[in-house]
């Protein structure tokens, strides 16, 4: 038994997606201290207010990092 394959080369595009249908924004902040963080959420206040919230009962708690996931498409040029 023989196996055949063919391979051509395709040039895609890759962008983000701005469709009516495509996934929202979201955005979420995590501790670097100690790793907790927001639930994510499509309003970056949300997480914004977790980190106030989270400084007032951890104050020795400073760094933390913005968690973003946005969507993209591609497709064959």
């Amino acid at each position: 038994m023989s196996t055949r394959a063919v391979i051509t080369h395709a040039d895609w595009t890759v962008q983000p997606d701005h469709e009516p249908d495509a996934r929202p924004h979201t955005y979420a902040q995590e501790c670097d201290l100690c790793g907790e963080g927001s639930t994510r959420s499509t309003d970056q206040e949300a997480g914004t207010l977790w980190i106030l919230e989270h400084v007032r009962t951890n104050p020795s708690h400073h760094s933390y990092t913005q968690i973003v996931k946005r969507p993209f498409r591609t497709w064959m040029s």
